[in-house]
C-alpha cells in the first residue's frame, strides 16, 4: 500500500518518518515481544499441568486435583469474557473510530500523524478508503492479540494461585524430595511470570515511545532517541520541544504495565517468601522496577533514553537468564 516507509512534511518544514515498519508498536510488539510472551506462558502452563502438579500431589488425589485445576480455570470465565469485550469494544472499535476513522473522514484530527492517517496529507500514496479498510483490519488484529495477552496474564495468575493452594495442602514438606520438587515448581513458575512481566513492560514501552516520538520534532524514532542522548551529554533541555497532540496509547500502555506488575507481585508474595527464593526475587524485582521506571520516564526529561536503554538491556538479559546465574537444579 506504500505506507511501509512513508514520510510527510510538517508545516515547519520537518520531514517526518511515519511508515508502518518504523513503528515499534506494530513491528517489535507483534513480531517479537508478543510471540515470546505466548511462548513463555505456554511453557509455564505445560509444566504445571503435566509435570509440576503431578510431583506435588498424592497419586490417589490426582484426579480430584485435576478437577480442582479445571475449576480454578473455570472460575475465571467471566473475567475472560469481560476482558474480551473490553478489548473488542474499547481497545478495538472505539479507539479505531476515534483515532483513525473520524480523522480520515473529516480530514483532520487531534492525534499526531502516523501511517494510519497518512491519506490526509499524502493522498497520492494511499487513498482514504484504502486506509479505512486497512486500519480497521489492523485494529481488529491488534485487539484480538491483546485479548490473548491478557488471557495469558490471567493464566499466569491462575497457575500461581493454584501452586500456592497446592503448597498449602501438599504432602509433608519436611521430606527432602518433596521440598525439592516444591522449590523447583516455585522457581519454574516464578521465572516464567518474571519473563512475562518484563515482556509486558517492553510492549508498553514500544507503545509509549512511538506515541511520544510522533509528537516530537525529530525525523524518525531512532533520531529522536539519539537526539535525547546527546541533549543529556551536552546539557540541553528538549523535553518541551514537540507538538500538542493527544496520545491515546499512554493510557492503554499504563494498563498493560499495571496488569503485568500485579501478576508478578501476587506471585512473588504467594510463592517467593521462602529464604531460597528471596535473593532471586530481589534481583527480579529490581529489574522489573528499572524497566518500569524507564517506561514511566519516557520523554519526561532530557536523557530519559539512557535510563530507558539501561532498563531494556537488563530486561532482555532477564529473558535469557531469569535465574541471574542461579542453577535451576539448586534447591
Amino acid at each position: 500500500m506504500g505506507i511501509h516507509n512513508a514520510t510527510y512534511a510538517q508545516a515547519d518544514g520537518l520531514v517526518k518518518q511515519v511508515g508502518f515498519l518504523w513503528a515499534p508498536n506494530w513491528t517489535l510488539l507483534f513480531m517479537v515481544f508478543l510471540p515470546l510472551f505466548f511462548t513463555f506462558v505456554r511453557e509455564v502452563l505445560v509444566f504445571w499441568k503435566h509435570e509440576g502438579r503431578f510431583q506435588l500431589i498424592d497419586q490417589a488425589d490426582r484426579m480430584e486435583n485435576d478437577l480442582a485445576w479445571a475449576r480454578n480455570v473455570e472460575a475465571s470465565s467471566y473475567t475472560y469474557w469481560a476482558v474480551f469485550l473490553i478489548c473488542i469494544l474499547f481497545a478495538g472499535l472505539v479507539q479505531w473510530i476515534g483515532v483513525c476513522l473520524i480523522p480520515l473522514i473529516k480530514g483532520v484530527g487531534n492525534y499526531a500523524m502516523d501511517w494510519g492517517k497518512l491519506a490526509i496529507v499524502r493522498p497520492e500514496v494511499v487513498s482514504v478508503w484504502e486506509e479505512v479498510v486497512f486500519t480497521g483490519l489492523a485494529y481488529l488484529y491488534m485487539c484480538l492479540c491483546f485479548y490473548l495477552f491478557f488471557a495469558g496474564l490471567i493464566l499466569l495468575y491462575t497457575v500461581a494461585y493454584d501452586l500456592w493452594r497446592v503448597t498449602e495442602t501438599s504432602k509433608d514438606p519436611r521430606k527432602v524430595d518433596e521440598r525439592r520438587e516444591l522449590n523447583r515448581a516455585r522457581l519454574t513458575v516464578i521465572r516464567g511470570i518474571f519473563r512475562g512481566t518484563v515482556l509486558g513492560v517492553l510492549i508498553a514501552i514500544c507503545m509509549k515511545a512511538q506515541s511520544s516520538y510522533l509528537t516530537s520534532n525529530s525525523g524518525n524514532i531512532a533520531a529522536w532517541l539519539v537526539s535525547d542522548m546527546s541533549s543529556a551529554v551536552y546539557g540541553l533541555n528538549k523535553v518541551s520541544d514537540g507538538t500538542d497532540y493527544r496520545m491515546p496509547t499512554h493510557y492503554s500502555s499504563l494498563l498493560i504495565v499495571v496488569s503485568t506488575c500485579v501478576v508478578f507481585l501476587f506471585a512473588a508474595l504467594r510463592l517467593g517468601l521462602g529464604g531460597q527464593l528471596r535473593v532471586l526475587l530481589w534481583k527480579m524485582s529490581t529489574v522489573v522496577a528499572l524497566v518500569v521506571a524507564g517506561y514511566l520516564l519516557i520523554d519526561a526529561f532530557a536523557g530519559f533514553s539512557i535510563l530507558l536503554g539501561v532498563g531494556v538491556l537488563f530486561g532482555l538479559y532477564g529473558l535469557f537468564d531469569p535465574g541471574f546465574g542461579r542453577d535451576e537444579r539448586e534447591n
